[in-house]
């Protein structure tokens, strides 16, 4: 194949991939508690059937790590909805095992459980899901606490019933899972850090930016559309050299 339009072709490929990063980042603007995906271009050695080439390199796209700044804090007025304030995470369980978001729109699933968005149960600081008293009302404290008052009760005989798991592992120590949830690389459970904070009423959204994703979306069309040229630069020039030297 042309070396230019090998060139070109592969850095296309890396525009197209990058642009679907963005696009799910773009996709998940309005999504409480998502975290923003970076997409770099990595140089990696050209390596083949033929001998190694050390002064040729090609390139891929990778996502290296997510943007963990804070996005901004809506007030919904809903019971069971949390924020954590600063750093920290919310723990919920898996079947790949205990994962950990930022989301805090929460809900009581038919089974009784406290639920996230995507039905998986919320974990106390004991490790174990969090039962919801039969049309009990809930309140969540500053540092997790969940209370909860029955039906029909009388409002002094508000009981205490669990404190969510609240957790700061270390940022480079977390792997992002395809579902949007971050796991530990090594598999392994964090224990509950007692100085998270978390705010009731609250929501926290996206951290991406949309004016920023869009500039991206436009930059990425664009250096694509210029690979494009090249190809059909290329291509026209090879024909006009086949016109030149063929011969009747």
């Amino acid at each position: 194949m042309d070396r230019i339009i090998y060139t070109a072709a592969g850095g296309a490929a890396r525009v197209l991939e990058q642009q679907a990063v963005i696009s799910n980042n773009m996709a998940n603007v309005n999504t409480a508690g998502f975290r923003e995906q970076l997409a770099i271009y990595r140089s990696v050695p050209v390596v083949g059937a033929a001998p190694t080439l050390p002064t040729r390199v090609s390139t891929v796209t990778s996502t290296p790590s997510s943007s963990l700044e804070q996005g901004v804090m809506v007030e919904t007025g809903h019971a069971l909805d949390a924020a954590i304030t600063g750093e920290g995470w919310f723990s919920v369980q898996t079947p790949q095992g205990e994962a950990y978001s930022r989301a805090g729109e929460f809900a009581v699933n038919q089974q009784g459980l406290l639920v996230n968005q995507q039905g998986y149960p919320v974990l106390s600081a004991d490790g174990v899901p969090v039962e919801i008293p039969d049309r009990g009302a809930v309140t969540f404290s500053g540092d997790g606490q969940i209370s909860a008052l029955g039906a029909g009760d009388n409002p002094n005989d508000i009981q205490l019933i669990g404190q969510l798991k609240l957790v700061n592992p270390q940022p480079g120590a977390m792997l992002r899972g395809d579902d949007g949830l971050f796991r530990m690389g090594n598999g392994q459970p964090v224990p509950a850090d007692p100085e998270v904070r978390m705010i009731a009423g609250f929501v926290e959204k996206s951290n991406v930016n949309p004016a920023e994703a869009m500039v991206g979306m436009i930059a990425n069309a664009r250096r694509f559309e210029m690979q494009m040229k090249v190809i059909q630069d290329a291509s026209a020039n090879a024909e006009r050299a086949n016109s030149i030297l063929s011969t009747n």
